[in-house]
Order: structure tokens, then C-alpha cells, then sequence
């Protein structure tokens, strides 16, 4: 990582190189993306399995969905899964300020990054700290379902669900390398390449892999990473396919963001950690694959399967205490997705029946050492048991996808049955034995105008991970969490703009959630606690991209979620951390012709109102707006001898905008401005 300018010198010699030799050079795919389980043209996708695990037009999906193309992740380049979900309606990805480790946001207001992460289909089991990590740039597109789903993913949050699609084989060649420089000494080297392995294409292969060394804003909080993607997709015959994905990856992070707070005072001169004892490094691999086979012209077989395996370590620090702590966790998780498509008409209905039968089963193991000593002591100390879980779960399902004339009716059923024990810290066991129905009803009709009004009635059904705490201050108030049940009702409205690439949107929707967990760290670390909610809010949603280079997208929420039965003192209370009103708009021009033809130029602004400190709302975190700006140069529109040469530079946070975000007590401060640097080679 030390050599980037030397590496770029080498690059940039080939190019010239290939300029003395005139060289006629192959015809270059610039689209990363394969379209198989999600098609998109620029920020707008068309048709995905996202919502029905079959493929279907989005614009008549009875439920609201967000999708965020390559396109806009190659514009934004964002350097994690939060930065990529910033403008996502309903979606808050701030409660933690600059934390890097999680994928930790909320969708509606609900936690999601337990319950809601989803890998190309398969649900994503996150233990207390080790967490899957989701890198944005082994991704072709993340699709985000909102509201609850557990009717076709069984156990799922409230707020919906994140689905992150891998990049999948191509059958045609696509090769990049990338060197990427930025703040806080951030350096990259990431490359993608993929296409036919044999002559005739029945084996395509794709290999995906950054190694990155940086730093953070927060002392002794580093951000390193180390990740290979392989995936291999086999033709066996015209009707049978098999793709295999895997992924390896080496994190080193810190362990410890947050900066001391008493009460409702922060004061962010005194950060927490113990900058010679701060790190979280995690290493993470998964195995999956996904086999689909046309028994006959309407019947289609499908299994998809994976296996995860997540090792955390973590050495903390909360100084203003005189604490210093050793973590390690363990995580594995086996999932497999069975399947049977059947497609048949009845009458004028035309049918796509969906019947399934999912399994997985999962652990994790922790032990810890504390020490109010010195960081030495913490590192000699034994480590012992801090709690562990193992869980089965089956569930069946079935889902009709009707189409009579301009009408889709979606009707979807799910039965889920799930076993664990659970052991705390000081040994003492739980055993639970749950099991719950969900569903899904909707309705959507496609006017002549373009205008696709629709209507849903979902639930959700999601067993919880390790214990909680009716008194977070009180170590010995724990017990197994119970699973969380919601219900909601939506309506809302579609709209294509006549002949363009575009998807207009608008939702209102009220949840009703059950036993609800929540993080609360404001008497230890992963305290968790459960409460009923309410949240109920209006999404405005747009993504366009148009034929002379301008693409937009944009978002309004407005949102309030109620605490109905909790801690004494909250009933009736808003949850802390979670903005009334969250907005943003990105535009992105690329001119066709003239002058600035190969130039990009990208502009976003951010708002995040402002809401609670706490569940008590006594105070609240102020509100704040930040602005990104986005700059790119194809250089192969000057001269096609450099085609497939491309830089960018990305500023996010231009005005250096950093203020106090308390999330139930906890405080954390915002990310600061960030730059990076980009040059990138397709060939």
C-alpha cells in the first residue's frame, strides 16, 4: 500500500505506451454489473427478486422499495454500507457518528442490523459484536425493502430488510483496477475482473479484492482491510445453473468511537479510549451457492445455501473509568433456501406461486477480561465465559403472485418454528421454544396515466440474539429476549415519467411492533433492553436517469416513533437518535457532447433533523446539513488510446459539519470531512 505512486507511474506508463503504438485496442464493457438477480440502467432499477424472490417488475411491487445501483455507488463511491445508505428514505445511518466496525443503521426507526441484513437473498446472522461486514464495493447493488418482509425471508425486522447483491460472473470480460488515496492517510489498491473461463461460456468466473491501509479521526482507531471475493458460475445445460460465491476478508478497526458524556453533557475534548489499547480486528469468511434448474417450461427448482464464520477481537477502553477490557467472539451460521416455482394461468390470472421450506442454524461463543488497572493487566488477565447462544430454525412458506388486466395481487404465508438456549455471563441458561405465522396481502394497480397506486398488510416475526436487561444498570435484571412481532399497513403510489428511465415514489405507513430490542450502552457495553413501539411517517422518493447524462435521486421522510410500553419515565416518549425529518438530494451530470464531454460532476446535500438524546427527552441532538461533491475526468473522451482510464475525486462532508449524537445516552460525534482520490483502469 506504501507503493500507490509507483503503481500509478506503471499504469499510467502503459497507457502511454499503448498511445506511441497506436494500438487498435478490443471494445471495453464499462458496466460492472451482471443484471441477473437485479436488473438497472443507471439509478433506477426496473425488476429484482428483492420483494417476491421471483423476478418482478419494481414499478408494480404493492410494497415501497429502494434500490442503489452500481452506477451510483461508482459515483458516490462510498467507503462503507452506511455512507451508502445516506440517501435512502427512512433510512438513519447516523446514530453512531463515525463508528466504522457496523453496518449499524435503522429503517423506519427499527434497528435493522440484526434482524435485517440479507445477502444475495439469505438472511445474515450478526451475534452481539461480531458482525458481518458488508464492503460496498463487492457489491453490484443493494436493493432495501421496507417494512416488515418475514412472510418470504422469515425472521426480519419491522423495518424491512437490506439485501446486498454480490457481483456475479459475467459472460462477458470486464477487468478494473482501481488506486484510490484519501484523508486520514487512506490508501487502496481494489480490482474486479471477470468473464469466460472456456471457450463455448459454460464456466464464467469473477474475482473481486481490495487491500487497504488507513487511519481514522479518532486516535489510535485505525481502518484497515484485506478481502478477496471469488465467485464461479457453471452452465451445466441449457436449463441448470450453478453459481458459487465466497469471500474473505481481514478487518483492523478500533473498538472504542465513543467520547465521555455525563448526563446530558458531552464533552468531546475527553475521548473515551486508551489510544494504545484500541482495536477491533475481525476476520470473516462465507461459502455459498446458488443452484437453479427449469424442471419444465413452468416449473423452475432453485437451493440457495451459504455458510458464515465471524472472529472478533476487541481490546477497549473507557479511560474517564480507568477500565480497560478484552473481548473475543466467535460466530457461525448455516442457512439454505429451498424453492419451487410454478407459473400457470387460471382464466384471465396469470399466476407465479412460490413455495419454499428455509433451514438455518447458528452460534456464537464470547469470553471476556475487564481490568481497572492498566492495559497490561486487561491483556494477562484469563479470559472467561461472557455468554453464547445456538439456534435452529425452520420455516415454510408459500407466495401467489397474481396479474388479472393492469392489476398485481401478492399474497404470502409463512410458518416459523426456532429453538435456542441461551447461557449469560453468569452461567444461568435460558431455553426458548418459539414459533409464530406471518403474511402478506397486497394489492396494485397500473393506471393509464403511468400512476401505480398500492396497498399492503404485512407482519413480521424475528427471534433476537443473547439477552436483555429490564434494568441495564442492573447486571442480574437479564433474561433471554423474547422474539419481536410487528404489523403494518401501507399505501402508497408508483410513477414512471413517460418515455425516461425514472421511478417516482410516495409511502405512508404505520408499525406496531412487539417487544422491540434496542441498544443501550449507557451502564455497559451491548446492554440491550426490549419495548413496544409505534412508528408511523410518510417516504417521498425519486431516482432518474436520463439519455443527455443528468441522473437524480432523492428522498424526504418524515417519521415518529412513540415508545408504547418500556422504562418508567419513556411511555409515550419518541426513541432517542431518531430525526422527525431526514432529506437529501443527489444530481449527477455527465455531458454527452461539446466541451466538457468525459467530465462528471457530482453535488448532494444531507439533512438530518434533530431528535432525542434519550428515551427520556430531556434534551435533543441538534439538527445538521452536509454537502458532497463529486468530480470525475474519462480520459478515453479525449483520446482513445486512454479509454477505460478514468479519475475521480469525492469530498463528503465539505463543510467540516461535527456535532454531539446521543444515542440512548451514549454519545458519538459526527464523521468530519473526508476526501479520497481515484484513478481507476477498465479493460
Amino acid at each position: 500500500m506504501k507503493n500507490t505512486v509507483g503503481l500509478l507511474a506503471i499504469m499510467t506508463g502503459i497507457a502511454t505506451q499503448a498511445s506511441a503504438q497506436d494500438i487498435v485496442l478490443d471494445p471495453i464493457f464499462v458496466e460492472a454489473e451482471s443484471d441477473s438477480t437485479l436488473v438497472q440502467d443507471g439509478y433506477v432499477a426496473t425488476e429484482g427478486r428483492q420483494a417476491t424472490k421471483v423476478d418482478t417488475p419494481i414499478l408494480n411491487i404493492p410494497q415501497a422499495i429502494t434500490t442503489i445501483t452500481q452506477d451510483q455507488l461508482e459515483d458516490q463511491k462510498p467507503r462503507t454500507v452506511n455512507e451508502a445508505l445516506t440517501y435512502t428514505a427512512s433510512a438513519n445511518t447516523g446514530s453512531f457518528g463515525l463508528d466504522t466496525r457496523y453496518d449499524a443503521f435503522y429503517l423506519r426507526g427499527f434497528p435493522t442490523y440484526y434482524t435485517g441484513i440479507y445477502r444475495d437473498g439469505l438472511r445474515v446472522f450478526n451475534a452481539p459484536s461480531a458482525i458481518v461486514n458488508n464492503d460496498p464495493y463487492t457489491v453490484e447493488g443493494i436493493a432495501i425493502l421496507k417494512g416488515p418482509a418475514s412472510s418470504l425471508y422469515g425472521v426480519s425486522g419491522p423495518g424491512g430488510l437490506v439485501n446486498f447483491v454480490s457481483k456475479r460472473p459475467k459472460d462477458e470480460t470486464f477487468r478494473e483496477i482501481e488506486l484510490l488515496g484519501g484523508t486520514d492517510d487512506r490508501q487502496q489498491l481494489s480490482f474486479d475482473f471477470t468473464g469466460p473461463l472456456n471457450n463455448d461460456g459454460t464456466l464464467l468466473y469473477r474475482i473481486t479484492g481490495l487491500a487497504r491501509d488507513a487511519e481514522s479521526p479518532l486516535p489510535g482507531f485505525d481502518d484497515d482491510k484485506t478481502l478477496i471475493a471469488p465467485s464461479l458460475t457453471w452452465k451445466i445445460n441449457d436449463r441448470t445453473t450453478l453459481t458459487v460465491l465466497g469471500e474473505y476478508s481481514d478487518i483492523e478497526s478500533g473498538a472504542t468511537s465513543f467520547f465521555f458524556n455525563e448526563g446530558e453533557s458531552v464533552d468531546f475534548s475527553d475521548y473515551f479510549a486508551d489510544p494504545d489499547y484500541n482495536s477491533y480486528d475481525q476476520e470473516q469468511w462465507r461459502l455459498g451457492y446458488e443452484l437453479e434448474h427449469e424442471l419444465t417450461n413452468n416449473i423452475t427448482l432453485r437451493q440457495n445455501l451459504r455458510y458464515t464464520e465471524v472472529d472478533a477481537d476487541l481490546a477497549y477502553s473507557y479511560l474517564t473509568y480507568s477500565t480497560w477490557g478484552h473481548y473475543v467472539e466467535t460466530s457461525e451460521f448455516f442457512t439454505v433456501d429451498n424453492q419451487a416455482q410454478f407459473d400457470f394461468n387460471t382464466g384471465t390470472v396469470s399466476h407465479q406461486l412460490l413455495v419454499g421450506v428455509d433451514y438455518g442454524n447458528g452460534s456464537y461463543d464470547s469470553s471476556s477480561a475487564v481490568s481497572y488497572e492498566s492495559a497490561a493487566a486487561a491483556s494477562a488477565t484469563d479470559l472467561t465465559n461472557a455468554g453464547n447462544q445456538d439456534f435452529e430454525q425452520w420455516g415454510v412458506y408459500i407466495h401467489d403472485q397474481m396479474v388479472f388486466g393492469k392489476w398485481t395481487a401478492f399474497a404470502s404465508a409463512r410458518y416459523d418454528w426456532l429453538d435456542s438456549t441461551t447461557e449469560n455471563s453468569s452461567g444461568v441458561i435460558y431455553q426458548n421454544n418459539d414459533e409464530a405465522a406471518s403474511g402478506r396481502i397486497g394489492l396494485s394497480y397500473q393506471m393509464d396515466n403511468g400512476i401505480t397506486p398500492y396497498a399492503n398488510l404485512s407482519t413480521s416475526f424475528s427471534p433476537n440474539v443473547g439477552v436483555v436487561y429490564a434494568d441495564v444498570s442492573d447486571e442480574n435484571s437479564d433474561s433471554a429476549a423474547k422474539p419481536t412481532t410487528a404489523v403494518q399497513q401501507e399505501a402508497g403510489v408508483k410513477y414512471q415519467l413517460p418515455n425516461t428511465n425514472s421511478l417516482l415514489s410516495a409511502a405512508v405507513f404505520n408499525i406496531d411492533q412487539t417487544d422491540g430490542v434496542i441498544l443501550d450502552s449507557s451502564a455497559g457495553p451491548n446492554r440491550q433492553r426490549q419495548l413496544d413501539m409505534n412508528s408511523r411517517g410518510i417516504e417521498l422518493e425519486a431516482s432518474t436517469s436520463f439519455d443527455n447524462g443528468l441522473s437524480l435521486i432523492a428522498s424526504y421522510t418524515h417519521l415518529r416513533v412513540e415508545i408504547e410500553e418500556g422504562v418508567d419515565g419513556t411511555v409515550g416518549n419518541e426513541v432517542s437518535s431518531t430525526p422527525n425529518n431526514i432529506a437529501s438530494v443527489w444530481t449527477h451530470y455527465a455531458p454527452q457532447q461539446g466541451a466538457l464531454e468525459g467530465f462528471g460532476f457530482g453535488a448532494g446535500l444531507r439533512y438530518v433533523g434533530s431528535s432525542y438524546t434519550t428515551d427520556y427527552n430531556t434534551s435533543r441532538n441538534a439538527d445538521r446539513t452536509f454537502v458532497d461533491l463529486a468530480l470525475s475526468y474519462d480520459f478515453g473522451a479525449a483520446n482513445a488510446s486512454w479509454r477505460g482510464v478514468e479519475a475521480q475525486l469525492n469530498v463528503r462532508n465539505v463543510f467540516d459539519v461535527q456535532k454531539a449524537v446521543c444515542t440512548s445516552g451514549t454519545c458519538y460525534l459526527d464523521d468530519g470531512r473526508s476526501a479520497t482520490a481515484s484513478i481507476r483502469y477498465r479493460f
